[in-house]
């Protein structure tokens, strides 16, 4: 029986960049969407969609009751953005 070698795993450090890549506000959104978590929040959700906004840093975090509730939460979100004229 041949022995699989084992090593340690070496996580590698990510590079920061101190350069914003985008030129205006709402250009570039970076999106996680993750659950179902064990514990509930207090609205009763599983699920967290946190958007962020590449050119602000602004973070958004949004609790659903289930995944498919992502494509509407995102559409609502972006509708208050465009009315607010993205002032972000």
């Amino acid at each position: 029986m041949k022995h699989a070698k084992r090593e340690k795993q070496v996580k590698k450090k990510i590079q920061t960049k101190n350069v914003v890549s985008t030129s205006r506000p709402l250009e570039l959104l970076h999106m996680n969407l993750f659950g179902p978590s064990r514990t509930m929040s207090i609205g009763g959700n599983y699920y967290t969609l946190v958007i962020i906004g590449d050119f602000s840093r602004f973070t958004w975090t949004l609790f659903l009751e289930s995944k498919s509730d992502t494509f509407f939460a995102f559409k609502m979100l972006a509708k208050l953005l465009q009315n607010k004229n993205c002032s972000i």
